[in-house]
């Protein structure tokens, strides 16, 4: 099955959506929102094709299509371009836009990417290849840089040089694990944390883990997670990363204390807090004003109730987005608790800017390169499919550990 659109004049009035609706079967998010955008010629649209596209595609990777594609339809309602097919000038001058605006190389090629995908399932003439879009993208990436603003690294000891012998310092993880509490927030936190160290996993392969991903490995005090599918690994041939003895602990008090044994590993808690309350004597009914509303409840005693707090354990994972807030809340309240003494107030925001939730995965990342680990053996741990991140994310300290910082410690 096919939709048509048909925009003409140069107004390019939109149908209206009753006429394209029906014929547009209701999971094709995709179809729905390529047929409202502004086309300058009658598009069919192949529904086959974009469910084929969507069931092959993850969640993550559709809704990052939708929302380059409205964006550039927007954009073209805007200045009275046409959005389908585009023309390279089009597409140029909408990368210079966005650029303009403050979005950096990487962005721009997701963008150019998002607008080629949508012609190619269109069966149109893609027109990104042009000469003049890479010439201005590449104008673009001369004049801004290609490097990507990275996220903090949350390492085990903190800026240590070594991670064996030296003492933890400044903001490190193993503070930030002795400061969550022992309520079902403290505990989920605790736990949320140390396996994120561990797996070095994104927050959506971290939402994913379930109780029964959790397997046995040979020292009976560690464990092993299942890893059924991650950004590298759109296919699901799976993977298995290592979980301390420490972290399998969390999880174990974590899981045990909100009784979970199936399902979604990290859960939403939700806390609700009851004030105490004093006893009441009840009044006798003769002290009942006529200017008051009679009621006999008034002349009950009330007994006095204690402060409580109850929890509220949700049956779904945590969002994605959840996770690095979840991660400034447990740095900011070990900061609170004296946990962080190397670190002053002004210190604390400026690092807090940088967290989230890629934070333990950078960490683990540099921990591994400062222990000694070489380039294969950590590609292998994090599961990367190419050097160039690690290498990028070690990228600080490797001009420490290089000739230069060699040689200047020698001469201190």
């Amino acid at each position: 099955m096919s939709t048509e659109t048909a925009r003409e004049g140069s107004e390019n009035a939109v149908a209206a959506p009753e006429a394209i609706l029906p014929t547009v079967s209701a999971p094709a998010d995709l179809a729905w929102t390529i047929v409202q955008m502004r086309a300058g010629e009658r598009i069919a649209v192949n529904e086959a094709l974009i469910a084929a596209y969507q069931a092959a595609s993850s969640p993550h990777s559709i809704r990052a299509l939708k929302s380059d594609i409205e964006a550039f339809d927007s954009w073209c309602r805007r200045t009275n371009r046409i959005a389908l097919p585009a023309t390279a000038e089009t597409v140029a001058d909408y990368l210079d836009a966005r650029a303009g605006k403050g979005s950096r190389p990487a962005s721009l090629s997701r963008y150019k990417a998002s607008i080629a995908k949508i012609h190619q399932l269109l069966d149109r003439q893609d027109p990104t290849p042009a000469p003049l879009v890479k010439l201005r993208l590449q104008a673009v990436r001369r004049e801004k840089g290609t490097a990507q603003k990275q996220a903090r690294p949350l390492r085990f000891k903190g800026p240590v040089r070594d991670v064996e012998r030296d003492k933890a310092r400044g903001l490190n993880i193993r503070a930030l694990l002795e400061s969550c509490g022992d309520d079902l927030p403290g505990l989920r936190d605790r736990a949320l944390l140390s396996a994120a160290y561990d797996t070095g996993l994104r927050a959506s392969e971290l939402v994913a883990v379930a109780v029964e991903h959790i397997e046995e490995a040979i020292d009976p005090e560690s464990r092993l997670l299942q890893i059924l599918r991650s950004k590298g690994d759109q296919d699901g041939e799976g993977a298995t990363a290592y979980l301390s003895p420490r972290t399998v602990a969390a999880i174990m008090a974590w899981t045990e204390a909100a009784e979970l044994s199936a399902g979604p590993l990290f859960r939403r808690v939700q806390v609700r807090r009851y004030k105490a309350r004093a006893a009441v004597r009840g009044r006798a009914i003769d002290s009942i004003s006529g200017r008051e509303a009679w009621d006999l409840r008034k002349t009950l005693s009330k007994p006095a109730v204690k402060a409580r707090v109850e929890y509220d354990i949700g049956s779904l994972a945590l969002h994605p987005g959840s996770i690095g807030p979840i991660f400034r809340s447990i740095i900011k309240r070990a900061f609170d608790l004296g946990a962080l003494p190397d670190l002053t107030a002004e210190d604390l925001a400026r690092l807090l800017k940088g967290i989230s939730a890629h934070s333990t995965r950078i960490g683990l990342n540099q921990d591994l390169f400062a222990s000694g680990e070489d380039l294969a053996g950590i590609m292998d741990a994090l599961r990367w499919k190419s050097p160039r991140m690690p290498l990028s994310y070690n990228r600080n300290l490797a001009a420490e550990a290089g000739a230069v910082g060699r040689l200047m410690d020698r001469l201190k």
